[in-house]
């Protein structure tokens, strides 16, 4: 029998597939996923701009409430009975971890080191198994060095750490001139695992009324490609465990990831488009592949085409755009 038992963030998992995903913030949904197979969840993140907006809004409630007069003051509404958006986050997790079996993540998103990300002890106290910190943050300031954006991230790492006992994960971005250095920074400082990598929902323009929008599109395998050529680097150099999220819909997706030097692989996208039942789907297409090619675990598989073990290892660091342009041109003529 396959053994597809993995572990992530020191988090023992009966395989290597993680919900992270709206989804994961709906309690029934969630129960669905653990049927299907998914071995952990993610919550969707507390974002820390809707702390910081939960905190404005009770000074401004205190404020009022000191200058109104007496009859006006009944219908305010008492701070103790106010529910914030941390209370909210709390009682969903709360649900989650009573409802299921398999681990339950946290997630920050934070964007700024100086932000209430002290919110980490509440989390733990919750109950949650582990702590995903998503670092959502464009540097469009022009006098902004890499340097500083890097710090940035350890930054935050380093107050989310001094708050919380939990497992630490970082969801990392591509937008660093070494992204190596910058992981090996976030292990120094506390991490105990990264994900490869955030996505950033980029703006678009409406021709029609000129306004910027944001645009959501969904994963394609096509961006998969990028986290497995930084897996198979990482993979054997770093001490940290590794997750690869964007662009994963297939079985083959994930197993190369797996090969690269995944412990985890967080899917969302084919969740979203193709319902829960894909995890039941996925998990099967992986053992039917290891099956064929004699893998009996997991463990066996993890890292095994990294850059330290593949045939070509130089293949993972050259862009090799002239080879990639001649097959094409090949494949034109034919």
């Amino acid at each position: 029998m396959i053994d597809l038992r993995t572990s992530y963030l020191g988090l023992a998992l009966a395989n290597p597939l993680v919900a992270s995903s709206p989804l994961t913030g709906n309690v029934d949904m969630a129960k669905r996923l653990e049927d299907e197979g998914v071995a952990a969840i993610v919550m969707p993140s507390l974002f820390e701009e809707s702390l910081q907006e939960d905190q404005e809004q009770i000074h401004r409630l205190l404020d009022f409430q000191g200058i109104g007069t007496g009859e006006a003051d009944s219908f305010l509404p008492e701070p103790a009975q106010y529910q914030s958006h941390l209370d909210e986050y709390l009682e969903k997790l709360v649900q989650l971890k009573q409802s299921l079996s398999i681990p339950v993540i946290g997630s920050l998103n934070g964007i700024s080191a100086a932000g209430r990300l002290d919110y980490a002890r509440d989390i733990e106290q919750a109950g949650c198994d582990a702590l995903e910190l998503n670092v959502h943050y464009v540097a469009a300031d022009l006098k902004q060095s890499g340097a500083e954006v890097e710090n940035r991230y350890v930054e935050v790492l380093e107050k989310v750490r001094a708050h919380t006992a939990l497992p630490l994960g970082v969801k990392t971005s591509t937008h660093f001139s070494s992204v190596g250095h910058v992981i090996s920074r976030l292990q120094q400082n506390g991490a105990d695992g990264v994900s490869l990598f955030n996505r950033f929902y980029q703006p678009d323009i409406d021709l029609e009324d000129l306004q910027v929008k944001p645009v959501v599109y969904l994963s394609s395998s096509s961006e998969s490609l990028e986290r497995i050529r930084w897996l198979a680097l990482l993979y054997g150099k770093i001490g940290v465990d590794l997750a690869a999220t964007g662009g994963f819909p297939r079985a083959e997706d994930v197993i190369k990831a797996i090969l690269a030097g995944a412990d985890a692989v967080c899917l969302c996208s084919v969740l979203l488009k193709q319902g829960v039942g894909a995890l039941g789907k996925t998990l099967w297409d992986m053992q039917d592949w290891m099956e064929e090619r004699e893998y009996d675990s997991i463990g066996q598989m993890k890292g095994s085409v990294c850059q330290q073990h593949a045939i070509n290892p130089v293949a993972y660091e050259h862009a090799n755009y002239l080879a990639v342009l001649d097959s094409w041109l090949i494949a034109e003529v034919d």
